[in-house]
């Protein structure tokens, strides 16, 4: 059937996951660093990844395509939440690591301390009741940002709860699970350390999103890394 359908311009694309997030049927996923529609039929013909693409990159079009399937976009979007939820491997079995004193250092000399305060540390892997998560102050951070930033661990992971993760490769929507995390704890306080690049503008979207959505006011803050590892501002 010929219908009114999204097109996604590749070159004009910058990765940034926007349209991912706030596509509600999971039509859009990121493939090799691209927003891509992933299947016809879960494309309801909307456009609410329109708005969301700060390049413009999305347009509509008419042409032959498969119907919109609902009942199809809800065994996707089910078999996503069961994936996000899954907790089967024990590598993802939560776990307090250590809670110093905020603001304590380890000594000058020997080996470095490591700031990691828990396990796992993967958005997409830490359950969303964890223990940890009472009365913390979280770090989410971009993954390139613990390899650009040498002093990471000292100067925004310890006394904090560090979530990770990469917009341009994950196609997940941040958001959701950042939703949770914070309607459903104690969340003192949120942190975002990203990269200088524009696609890591997905994962401050994804905070942003989640902190209004959340409907609490808690306070929080961006600081924004150079591929040179210098802090930008924040």
């Amino acid at each position: 059937m010929k219908r009114r359908i999204i097109h996604i311009d590749e070159e004009r694309c910058s990765g940034c996951g926007a349209c991912a997030e706030a596509c509600h049927e999971g039509a859009i996923g990121m493939v090799d660093g691209k927003a891509k529609l992933l299947r016809d039929d879960y494309c309801d013909g909307l456009g609410d990844c329109l708005p969301a693409c700060p390049e413009g990159a999305i347009t509509f079009e008419e042409r032959e395509a498969a119907a919109y399937d609902a009942e199809a976009v809800r065994e996707h979007m089910e078999n996503r939440r069961l994936q996000r939820s899954f907790q089967g491997c024990p590598g993802h079995q939560a776990k307090l690591l250590r809670r110093e004193p905020e603001g304590e250092r380890p000594a000058p000399a020997g080996p470095a301390v490591s700031g990691l305060a828990q396990w796992p540390c993967q958005i997409k892997l830490v359950p969303v009741n964890a223990p940890y998560f009472k009365g913390a102050k979280l770090l989410v951070a971009a993954d390139c940002t613990a390899f650009a930033c040498a002093n990471i661990h000292d100067e925004f992971m310890r006394g904090k709860i560090t979530l990770n993760g990469c917009p341009k490769l994950d196609a997940v929507d941040y958001s959701e699970k950042l939703t949770e995390i914070l309607r459903q704890n104690d969340i003192r306080s949120v942190t975002v350390l990203r990269m200088e690049v524009p696609c890591c503008g997905g994962i401050e979207l994804a905070v942003k999103r989640a902190l209004q959505q959340s409907g609490k006011p808690i306070p929080w803050r961006v600081v924004t890394i150079s591929t040179a590892g210098r802090i930008l501002g924040g």
